[in-house]
């Protein structure tokens, strides 16, 4: 019942999320690092403020500590680059936080990390799968909270206060003083106020906030940043004259951007901002890396700067593998999710919100202003998506189609080449793709399409739909 998607484990509560299922998990996780030499080694464990994180969190720890692990609790709901953040600053082998992330309030799940402050790759979650096989749950050791915090196998506490001047180290607080920059920042119920409030207010932006009490229910919507889950937060722009708005998703790690006209930016729009900053006006150097249903203008810009874009899997353990191949400025996706080099491996909706601040300040460019800096240049090719809840029956029968009778539509473009690396993906000769791929995350089909023309990008999904008859 445990399987790791890109994202961790995510599941619904009381259905698989339960406290069973996650001593399970992490007594697969024990096995696995005593298998490593890890034996009585320290995690850190965090979580955020989903329904039953806090509880959950405990649960872990208290098989950790069953088993001779010694465990650093952050001792209070916190984004999870907190936690990949301390992982990598402690040298720990491993770390785990308790979060759903973006998904519906009904899920809750786990997120685990690796040296380094890394996401775990598929190779060590099928092996933390393989050791949960052989698990008898009667035989799972552990050891009460509080008993095991008066032992000292558990200790709490947090990094809170590094991690924040990690942030203001990286970024030109001056210029952003200099700026006085008007931000409002959502945190869509979700974890980012603390840290991504004191980094601006640090920088003394003029910050407003909504949305910060604590709701499991996330205000009754999806806690992802995107264009529909963000009306209020367009608003509050517009009507109190703000440069920026910011929101993060449930756990802090992706990041969403409302313009001072009160327009959402798409994550690409984003990305390739961020990455044209650095090079064009921070003076770096070095490749960019995003996965396979994120924009293409990002390889125009990097070729255009005499750089080279490269292109991975969806996850963002893909995209952190090859940074560090690569010494990449920078590494993101479609989603919201990016880092840059010299930061933590994974998405840091908080460090990237601080950056953008940064962006605005030095340039004295408006988010408008500086994409068409870069459209003017470069062109704007236009994205379209679309998702499709999926049974499982019918993402079997989809998978057989797509994966094994290889199906593709007739499409009205010269086909340049077609991957299955990850999902369907199609290059069209003209520089134009569609993918069609299954979340990883989430029970949906997702198509993402991108061409000059948003009309034809629109046609190249609406192919896919009619043979798939979606």
């Amino acid at each position: 019942m445990i399987q790791f998607g890109t994202g961790g484990w995510r599941a619904i509560i009381a259905d698989d999320f339960t406290k069973s299922n996650l001593r399970l998990l992490t007594a697969g996780l024990c096995r696995l690092m005593e298998k490593e030499g890890h034996a009585g080694a320290e995690l850190c464990v965090g979580y955020d403020r989903r329904f039953l994180a806090k509880e959950a969190a405990h649960w872990a720890a208290e098989v950790l500590a069953g088993n001779g692990f010694r465990v650093y609790m952050i001792n209070r709901s916190s984004p999870t680059p907190l936690i990949m953040y301390t992982v990598k600053t402690r040298n720990l082998p491993y770390g785990m936080m308790v979060t759903a992330s973006h998904n519906p309030a009904i899920y809750n799940g786990v997120k685990v990390f690796t040296a380094g402050g890394r996401d775990a790759d598929e190779t060590v979650t099928g092996r933390i799968e393989a050791e949960i096989a052989q698990i008898n749950e009667a035989e799972i050791r552990s050891i009460d909270y509080d008993a095991a915090l008066a032992q000292g196998l558990i200790r709490e506490g947090t990094t809170s206060n590094e991690y924040i001047d990690s942030i203001l180290s990286m970024v030109d607080t001056q210029a952003i003083k200099n700026a006085g920059l008007k931000i409002v920042l959502d945190p869509m119920y979700g974890v980012s106020q603390t840290s991504l409030r004191t980094i601006l207010m640090t920088c003394r932006c003029d910050v407003d906030v909504i949305h910060d009490r604590h709701d499991t229910l996330f205000g009754g919507k999806l806690p992802a940043p995107n264009e529909s889950t963000l009306v209020s937060l367009s608003n509050y722009v517009v009507d109190n004259h703000c440069d920026l708005g910011v929101a993060t998703d449930g756990d802090a790690d992706r990041l969403g951007v409302i313009d001072e006209k009160g327009h959402f930016v798409h994550p690409n729009t984003l990305l390739t901002l961020l990455y044209y900053y650095l090079v064009k006006y921070r003076g770096w150097t070095g490749p960019c890396v995003r996965n396979n249903s994120t924009t293409h203008l990002l390889d125009r810009v990097a070729a255009g700067l005499g750089q080279t874009c490269y292109e991975v899997p969806v996850g963002f353990k893909y995209i952190s593998a090859k940074m560090t191949e690569t010494d990449a400025v920078i590494g993101g996706e479609s989603s919201g999710g990016l880092t840059v080099r010299g930061h933590i491996s994974g998405k840091d909706g908080i460090y990237a919100a601080s950056l953008l601040a940064e962006m605005l300040a030095v340039t004295g460019k408006s988010i408008s202003e500086l994409y068409r800096e870069i459209t003017d240049q470069y062109g704007a090719p236009v994205n379209r998506e679309a998702d499709f809840t999926m049974t499982p029956e019918r993402k079997a029968e989809l998978q057989h189609l797509l994966f094994v009778d290889q199906i593709v539509p007739q499409f009205d473009a010269p086909v340049q080449r077609v991957s299955r690396e990850d999902g369907v993906k199609t290059y069209f000769a003209d520089g134009s793709w569609v993918i069609c791929r299954f979340s990883g995350t989430e029970p949906l089909l997702r198509m993402a399409a991108e061409a000059d023309d948003g009309d034809q990008a629109q046609r190249y999904i609406a192919a896919w739909r009619g043979l798939l008859e979606l």
